[in-house]
């Protein structure tokens, strides 16, 4: 009985343990793209943003900021604050224009979130 107690408990554990374990997953990248927002990345078929001031006028209305690379796969910018913290502040300035990123990618059923570490403007 005490063993079966220990290997529930140890399995417990595990499970728990698992998630901080996923965080090791996150690959490093570095992105060449546009940051536009996520409803015209999305419904749109966009290849780059119409302009900045559409971005940014959506990015006010409360669309999220994502960036889209060059081969059309779009990032979600996410934040590894608890509680987590949105980006369009942080992306605002680039909202609707060219961008080198530098950060890391954690994939996820075929969703990819960034935790943007560096962000440029490109040809900066």
């Amino acid at each position: 009985m005490k063993k079966l107690l220990f290997v529930a408990a140890a399995a417990l554990l595990w499970g728990v343990a698992m998630p901080r374990g996923a965080q090791s997953a996150a690959r490093a990248v570095t992105i060449n793209g546009y940051v536009l927002d996520s409803a015209c990345a999305f419904t749109k078929s966009l290849k780059k943003p119409i302009s900045a001031e559409c971005a940014v006028a959506c990015a006010k209305a409360g669309s999220p900021l994502v960036v889209m690379s060059g081969d059309g796969t779009i990032y979600l910018p996410i934040s590894d604050a608890t509680p987590a913290k949105g980006q369009n502040i942080r992306l605002m300035k680039f909202a609707g224009k060219k961008v080198t990123v530098m950060g890391r990618v954690y994939d996820r059923n075929g969703a990819h979130g960034l935790l943007i570490e560096k962000i440029v403007a490109a040809g900066s």
